[in-house]
């Protein structure tokens, strides 16, 4: 069976529910973004250090299927009756993990540079793509109902990517001193011989 439809052919596309409309529309640009946000997150859980992290990240992918097709729905309770859709627990879980690494980590007192470690830098890139899809989501509210959940949901998510990168890049200056230790050590015992 072949990927392509052709039901796109002219410039519209099938939301969740069936209805057609333009692949322009602000709709399809909100979930649109979030599908690049996921695409994103898949790419820096490939990058972490942190076993933890990567089963968060991609806790979080899961998760990402659901809000995208209750934003690719017309009404959320045809969505409702054919999956899961983020509840408060989800975010709760979110906060649970940013507040268990911010209380864990160093204290940060100014602006940081977006990642020391790839997995930092490729998270701070899922960090801005949320934004951009919270900003999004926010303008396509203006004219149509979304969950409360959905908004808290992506809010607390741009905040997780932030504390995940400080985690992952954390992790990395760590290992960058261990590595700096053990050289050292291996050139002390090298020169006593």
């Amino acid at each position: 069976m072949p990927i392509y439809t052709k039901g796109g052919d002219k410039g519209s596309t099938s939301l969740y529910d069936g209805q057609r409309v333009s692949k322009d529309s602000l709709q399809v640009e909100v979930y649109g973004t979030f599908d690049e946000l996921n695409a994103n997150v898949s790419l820096a859980d490939k990058f972490c250090q942190v076993p933890k992290n990567v089963e968060w990240l991609q806790w979080v992918e899961y998760h990402m299927f659901f809000l995208q097709g209750e934003l690719a729905t017309q009404h959320a309770t045809t969505f409702q009756q054919n999956s899961r859709m983020i509840t408060e627990e989800d975010i709760q879980f979110l906060e649970h993990v940013i507040d268990a690494y911010t209380a864990s980590l160093p204290a940060v007192d100014s602006f940081i540079l977006p990642g020391s470690s790839t997995a930092g830098a490729q998270l701070h890139v899922c960090r801005t793509v949320c934004r951009r899809a919270e900003r999004l989501l926010v303008k396509f509210m203006q004219t149509h109902f979304v969950r409360p959940e959905i908004e808290k949901y992506v809010n607390r998510l741009s905040d997780f990517f932030y504390i995940i990168a400080r985690s992952e890049d954390h992790e990395h200056q760590l290992r960058a001193i261990e590595d700096q230790v053990i050289k050292r050590y291996c050139q002390a015992v090298k020169g006593d011989q």
